[in-house]
């Protein structure tokens, strides 16, 4: 105890004699909102009621926390777990309570968010690290690093708004037992968080940043803009979702972060679901380092990507404003989330007030109590929304742009879109999945990506951590809507391939709302082998519906058994081929997801033919038609196989198997088409449009294939394979009749 209170006494002499700028001498607030706004607010009070009902929910809430008082438990939890959840409770809490002390002038929400920091001042010196030893940076309050960081990005914010009301002695007792201490802590006592390029880090380095902007500490300041010049990590450290710690180019700190997982388009390497987590202390710190340093210029920073992203993540919705479920996602976030009413309420004050995102604040219905959120209240308030229009729309990946990318088609209604991924690796949360998709209708899933395998904050499984499905299973290829070569996983299922490939676009063309197309080439995922896969949305006027074609060739220098599954969502309705049902259900495969997956039923083909499969999803009916070939598979599966402690979905798959095969070649078309109604019992449009599919030509340079269907319809659809230039001129032969067309691809009437 002697030995602790010494160490104790020399960090307090070293915060006061060694460190300048300790005290801070600037005004308060200026982090999330500043004298100025507050003055602006308070005059519009009454005024604006998107403001005012923001304001009345954020009173009730903090009000019953006062009323209940106050509790600050020593950690113990996981996610879900009462400590973690009243800590979590407590920072969200004194975040709202400064903000309604600046904008209703109540001392009493000062008092509740001082005593609350005094109490955590008194117990902060007497932890040590979290009992739960899972995360690869343990935390204090708890069970890692990043939720210690969530807690000071909030409370540096509830800091600062009651600053000047509390005591020069007051502010000394914070700054040296609790807010210097939980800087070092994250930072220099962890710099496998703090130093590295992830959205853990981006939570470091804002709360390190604004807890220093608060204080007027500088050299916080430039740890968390810069990262630590000596971090010792080693080359090689991995984090607990087996990503590398330290980036090859050694770059650390917020401008890394913020320069390095955006491409130029405003795309998150790690996908929609951890941009949207990460958006909050990417836009509130760097609007604290808008209004406490102005001249670092932050929201033009790299051509204003910061800013740029928030309309990039908006446009990684369906119709229902979910986030497009890619790498590790839970399914269901959107952007009513609190961390996009916050992204779209900057976005707008600070990104040239774009009335479409108006639109989306009256979604969401509320605003956030700051200028921002004033002037958002404002816009709406005179009417000024225009519909947010989501469009079809391409995103490059990596930071320069040239680590493949993201494409959406979009039917010009909007009812159906298609997302196509041929991205770099996504970080840690990445999953194996070059040249996958998954298909919307009137924003539900059709056809799916499973996303992640964790319960979040719910404590009963695994803690609310990722479950060891996640490896096993959601980050697998054969999870995925793609090729799967020998029942192996894209680049070994290992990171440190996977992190050094990319796909490449061959080309994107959305020109034409009536055929909208991407296709990509991926060259490294199995080793001499190269996947193109050629997808495009097709509207043909008497369908009432489009219908998504898809052409999946392979090359390889040997043969292989490869699977193409289908993840759909729904009942079988009809199966156009013969099968035979198991009469035992046993897993598929011994590893790389395929042990997950229960055989219910196999169909052989003997002879070339189409194979057809029909579904109903939230009443509304698919089809699949696909080109097969002698001794070909279809195989129905269903999740579940090794799975005791039921952490997987019993979701439906279908696989599309060629064993022995060299040159592969998968040509199908999905066609969503009619409806049920369970009122009038009624099916209409019950059958596919789709009568056949046949290739009529194939060699390296062009495929050919006709599509016949009802109402007369009966086109050619030609692909240049190896001409993407979209000014080339071609001339082909096929069957005695001449087809000329411009770029890599057309689709006509057949001669």
């Amino acid at each position: 105890m002697c030995m602790n209170r010494i160490v104790q006494a020399l960090h307090v002499l070293y915060l006061l004699v060694l460190i300048p700028g300790h005290a801070s001498s600037q005004e308060h607030p200026s982090l999330t909102i500043t004298k100025e706004g507050v003055v602006n607010i308070q005059r519009e009070l009454g005024e604006l009621p998107l403001f005012d009902v923001s304001l009345e929910q954020v009173k009730v809430q903090v009000d019953a926390e006062i009323s209940s008082g106050i509790d600050v438990p020593i950690p113990k939890d996981y996610s879900g777990g009462y400590t973690h959840e009243r800590h979590k409770l407590n920072y969200l809490t004194m975040q709202k309570a400064g903000l309604l002390y600046q904008v209703l002038d109540d001392e009493k929400y000062a008092i509740y968010v001082r005593d609350m920091l005094m109490q955590y001042a008194d117990m902060y010196p007497t932890l040590s690290l979290h009992p739960k030893e899972r995360s690869y940076a343990r935390g204090k309050l708890f069970w890692q690093c990043l939720n210690d960081a969530n807690w000071l990005v909030y409370t540096s914010q509830a800091y600062d708004c009651i600053y000047e009301w509390l005591s020069k002695k007051q502010r000394q007792d914070l700054e040296i037992n609790l807010f210097r201490p939980f800087a070092d802590f994250l930072s220099t006592g962890n710099p496998k968080f703090f130093n590295r390029i992830h959205n853990h880090s981006t939570w470091g380095n804002a709360a390190v940043g604004m807890i220093g902007l608060v204080m007027d500490d500088d050299e916080l300041v430039q740890k968390a803009l810069y990262g630590l010049p000596d971090d010792n990590i080693e080359p090689n450290a991995k984090d607990n979702d087996g990503g590398f710690i330290k980036t090859e180019n050694g770059k650390s700190g917020f401008l890394a972060n913020l320069d390095e997982p955006f491409s130029p388009d405003g795309y998150y390497t790690e996908g929609p679901y951890y941009q949207r987590y990460a958006m909050y202390p990417f836009l509130i710190f760097a609007q604290s380092l808008h209004n406490a340093r102005p001249e670092l210029g932050i929201f033009e920073f790299k051509d204003s990507v910061l800013l740029k992203s928030v309309n990039t993540l908006l446009q990684l919705t369906d119709k229902n404003g979910d986030f497009f479920a890619l790498n590790d996602a839970q399914k269901g976030m959107s952007y009513q989330t609190s961390s996009l009413v916050t992204a779209v309420d900057l976005s707008y004050y600070y990104g040239g007030k774009d009335t479409s995102l108006l639109h989306i604040a009256e979604q969401q219905g509320k605003v956030i109590l700051s200028d921002a959120g004033m002037e958002v209240a404002k816009g709406v308030n005179q009417n000024t929304s225009r519909p947010f229009k989501r469009k079809s729309m391409q995103f490059s990946d990596g930071a320069n742009g040239k680590q493949g990318g993201l494409s959406v088609l979009r039917s010009k209604d909007e009812s159906l879109t298609l997302v196509f991924k041929y991205t770099a690796q996504g970080l840690s949360h990445g999953h194996y999945d070059k040249l996958s998709y998954s298909l919307y209708e009137q924003g539900n899933e059709v056809v799916q990506d499973y996303g992640m395998v964790r319960y979040v904050n719910i404590e009963q499984k695994g803690g609310g951590n990722y479950l060891k499905e996640n490896n096993t299973w959601a980050k697998q290829t054969i999870a995925h809507n793609t090729l799967v070569k020998d029942e192996t996983s894209h680049f070994q299922g290992t990171y440190e391939i996977g992190s050094k490939y990319h796909s490449n676009l061959y080309f994107f063309d959305a020109s034409n709302s009536k055929v909208q197309i991407i296709s990509a080439v991926e060259s490294n995922a199995y080793t001499d082998t190269q996947m193109h896969r050629t997808m495009a949305m097709i509207e043909e006027e008497t369908y009432g519906k489009p219908f998504v074609f898809d052409i999946l060739r392979v090359n390889s220098q040997k043969p292989a058994k490869y699977d193409l599954p289908l993840h759909y969502l729904g009942q079988p309705i009809q199966f156009g081929f013969d099968y035979q049902a198991t009469a035992t259900l046993e897993p598929l495969g011994t590893a790389n997801g395929y042990q997950h997956i229960f055989l219910e039923g196999k169909g052989q083909f003997r002879k070339k033919s189409n194979a057809t499969f029909s579904w109903m999803h939230q009443n509304h009916f698919y089809t699949l038609t696909t080109i097969v070939s002698q001794n070909e598979q279809f195989l129905l599966g269903r999740l579940g196989a090794n799975d005791p402690q039921y952490n997987l979905r019993r979701d439906p798959v279908i696989i599309h198997r060629k064993e022995k095969t060299k040159d592969a070649l998968f040509v199908s078309i999905m066609e969503p088409h009619g409806s049920y109604s369970p009122v009038t019992e009624m099916a209409k449009n019950a059958k596919s449009n789709i009568e056949h599919i046949e290739i009529i030509y194939n060699n390296k340079d062009y495929i050919g294939v006709q599509i016949k269907g009802k109402n007369w319809l009966d086109k050619i659809f030609i692909l240049a394979n190896t001409e993407n230039d979209k000014s080339k001129k071609h001339r082909l032969t096929i069957n005695g009749k001449l087809y000329e067309w411009v770029g890599p691809y057309t689709y006509q009437n057949k001669k």
